[in-house]
């Protein structure tokens, strides 16, 4: 894997290694990043340059509460480990990408500001992540009837043209996924742990190679599950998406609620809720909160990328429109 100078730097100051990440120092949030990569903006210096001078001389004029020199200096010096990194995820298929890279989904950027991941890791088809799609969306332990739901919005997007974006977990997640692979469709895949260990699995390495599926993650790809980054990642599959489906829900607690509400605060995209049998579902308290009831029956998907979107609950933090400047 040949990795630019750029995206080295970018790499030792934000993204962990190996499994249990190995750090001593912890490295630089999105947020941070932004606030670092905004000031080496303003100055015209790349992120490269971190690697080739004198910290102290080039940052004497750098001053954050939690971005100290110290820290900086602790992250960048992870050379070795961040090669022995690459080099096993080089084997497995998996490339690395920045969001200076021109590969880099616009729509997270766009939609994400400041908060955007600084590194995604990946393998299979990247320029996937640029099309969009329906996300279909729901809980792990989904009962038959959900799955077979997942199944036919997954199949209904192969045959209409659309990718099916989703978090990769079992139950909800991958059934939509498999079925739009099964019938001649992509999907995306915007996993909270594991890629590593997913790229090299035999469910997904021949979609992978096929070019119909690629497989993505805002954490080291042999990072093993976390809630936060599960939580985090939620957001990333509404904001790679052009609509949302929710098919099962819990009212006020897991991933799929969690990331439901995230998204109608945010407002990135029209967000769906499946009208199911189940008394206990929380989907009708997402109605009440914005979420609109998935139309019955369903003829075309592209009836729900037209839908209004709800208003933003906050503005976007640093960065809001992520498009300009080399270090963003």
């Amino acid at each position: 894997m040949t990795v630019h100078e750029r995206t080295q730097a970018v790499m030792l100051l934000t993204a962990s290694f190996g499994k249990s990440g190995g750090n001593r120092v912890r490295p630089l949030s999105a947020r941070e990043w932004a606030r670092f990569a905004l000031w080496l903006d303003e100055r015209d210096l790349r992120p490269e340059a971190l690697l080739r001078a004198e910290l102290p001389a080039l940052l004497s004029d750098w001053t954050d509460r939690t971005v100290t020199l110290s820290r900086l200096e602790g992250l960048l010096g992870r050379g070795g480990a961040l090669g022995l990194a690459l080099d096993r995820w080089q084997r497995a298929g998996v490339w690395v990408l920045t969001r200076s890279d021109s590969e880099y989904p616009t729509r997270l950027k766009r939609r994400l500001g400041g908060e955007a991941p600084p590194v995604l890791f990946g393998c299979g088809n990247e320029r996937l992540l640029g099309r969009g799609g329906i996300a279909v969306v729901g809980a792990r332990d989904a009962d038959e009837d959900d799955i077979a739901f997942a199944e036919a919005i997954g199949t209904h997007a192969a045959g209409q043209g659309h990718s099916v974006v989703s978090g990769g977990a079992r139950g909800v997640d991958r059934s939509a996924m498999q079925a739009a692979l099964e019938h001649d469709g992509t999907a995306v895949g915007m996993l909270a742990d594991g890629l590593l260990r997913a790229a090299m699995s035999a469910a997904w390495r021949k979609r992978l190679l096929s070019g119909d599926l690629v497989l993505t993650s805002a954490v080291n790809p042999e990072a093993g599950f976390n809630v936060g980054h599960a939580m985090t990642r939620n957001r990333y599959v509404y904001c790679l998406a052009d609509a949302v489906v929710v098919v099962a829900s819990a009212a006020g607690r897991g991933g799929t609620w969690n990331g439901a509400i995230d998204g109608l605060k945010g407002g990135w995209v029209p967000v769906w809720a499946r009208r199911n049998r189940n008394a206990s579902s929380g989907n009708p308290e997402l109605v009440t909160r914005g979420a609109r009831w998935l139309p019955e029956p369903l003829a075309s998907l592209d009836s729900l990328l037209r839908a209004p979107r709800v208003a933003p609950a906050d503005t976007l933090p640093l960065f809001a429109t992520g498009m300009g400047g080399a270090n963003r």
